[in-house]
C-alpha cells in the first residue's frame, strides 16, 4: 500500500499491529425530539454507532493505529408520527494527513438528508454485507447507510494514496446500494430519489465514462498536497492541472454528482494553495474555480483577488 509507505517515511518507529480502518467520532443530536422519549436512548445509540464503526473490520487490509482514517458522523434527528422511527440528516466528514505536516485535508464533507430509521434503546446494530435487508427495512436502513459511508470514506482515502486504490471499497458501497432496504419513507438508494444521493455517488465512481475522476483524487493529494514540503511550485502546478482536468470533465459531463462532491469542504484549502501563486496562475485558478464550484464563488473571489 502506498499509504503505508507514506506513513513509514513520516515515522519509521511504527509497529505493524492489525487495527480497524476508522477512527470515527459520532454525535447524535436529539434536540428536536420531545420529552416523550427517554434521552438516554440517544446516548446509547451514539455509543452503539461509534462501536459499530470503530470495531468492525471493513477491509482485509492491515492498518496500523496511526493509519486509521479520521472521520466524523453527525446524526441530526427529527421525530415522526410513528413511535421509535426518526427522520434524520447525516453529516459525514473525513480527512487525511498531508505528508510532513500536521495538517488534515478534507476528503469528504457531505450531508445526506434522506435518513429514516427505527431504533429502540439497546437494539443491536447488525449488518451483513451479503444480506443487507433484514425483516424490518427501517431498522436495517440505518446500518446500511452507515456502512455505505464507511466504505466510501475508506475508498476515497485509498484513492488519495494509490491510483485507483479505492475500487474494492466502492464496489462494496455499490453492493449496499443494489441490496438496500426498501420500505415506507426510505429514500436515497434509487436513481429516481434525486440527483445527489447514495445511488448516484456510487454510480459515478464506478462508471467507466468518469474514470478520470479517480486520477483527480490521486493527483490532487499525492502529486499536489503531499509534494508541497519538497517543491511548492511544482505541487501547485500539479493542483492546477487537476483543475484543468476537472474543467474538461465538467464540460463533457455537466452536473455530475462526483464533480460537486469533490469540492465540498475544500474551498478554504484551495484558496490557501492558490493565494500564493503567481498573478497569472492565481487568475487562472480563480477562473476555473468560479466555474467548477458555484457554491463557493464568493470565497474564491475574495480570497484570490
Amino acid at each position: 500500500m502506498q499509504k503505508l509507505l507514506l506513513f513509514l517515511m513520516v515515522n519509521s518507529s511504527f509497529y505493524f499491529a492489525k487495527a480497524q480502518e476508522l477512527n470515527a467520532r459520532v454525535t447524535v443530536n436529539a434536540q428536536q425530539i420531545g420529552n416523550n422519549v427517554n434521552k438516554n436512548t440517544f446516548n446509547t445509540l451514539q455509543t452503539a454507532l461509534t462501536t459499530f464503526l470503530n470495531t468492525r473490520k471493513w477491509t482485509k487490509d492491515v492498518y496500523t493505529s496511526k493509519e486509521k482514517i479520521e472521520c466524523t458522523f453527525i446524526l441530526n434527528l427529527n421525530p415522526t408520527d410513528d413511535a421509535n422511527i426518526y427522520n434524520a440528516s447525516l453529516i459525514i466528514q473525513a480527512a487525511r494527513p498531508v505528508f510532513n505536516t500536521t495538517y488534515l485535508s478534507p476528503i469528504i464533507n457531505f450531508k445526506d438528508d434522506d435518513v429514516i430509521f427505527k431504533y429502540l434503546e439497546f437494539q443491536l446494530l447488525e449488518f451483513n454485507e451479503n444480506r443487507i435487508s433484514g425483516n424490518d427495512a427501517q431498522i436495517s436502513n440505518l446500518t446500511a447507510i452507515i456502512a455505505y459511508y464507511a466504505n466510501m470514506i475508506i475508498g476515497f482515502d485509498s484513492e488519495s494514496f494509490a491510483l485507483r486504490g479505492g475500487e474494492s471499497a466502492f464496489l462494496k458501497a455499490q453492493n449496499i446500494v443494489n441490496n438496500a432496504p426498501d420500505g415506507r419513507g426510505i429514500k436515497g438508494w434509487k436513481a429516481f430519489d434525486g440527483i445527489r444521493n447514495r445511488y448516484w455517488l456510487a454510480e459515478n465512481l464506478l462508471n467507466g465514462r468518469y474514470a478520470v475522476m479517480h486520477d483527480v483524487y490521486y493527483n490532487y493529494y499525492r502529486l499536489g498536497l503531499d509534494k508541497f514540503y519538497e517543491d511548492e511550485k511544482a505541487a501547485r502546478q500539479d493542483m492546477m492541472n487537476v483543475l484543468n482536468i476537472m474543467s474538461v470533465f465538467n464540460n463533457q459531463n455537466p452536473n455530475t454528482m462526483i464533480n460537486q462532491f469533490f469540492f465540498q469542504g475544500k474551498a478554504n484549502e484551495l484558496v490557501r494553495v492558490f493565494s500564493k501563486a503567481l498573478p497569472q496562475d492565481k487568475a487562472k485558478a480563480l477562473e476555473l474555480l468560479t466555474r467548477l464550484d458555484l457554491t463557493n464563488v464568493n470565497n474564491y473571489r475574495e480570497g484570490l483577488k
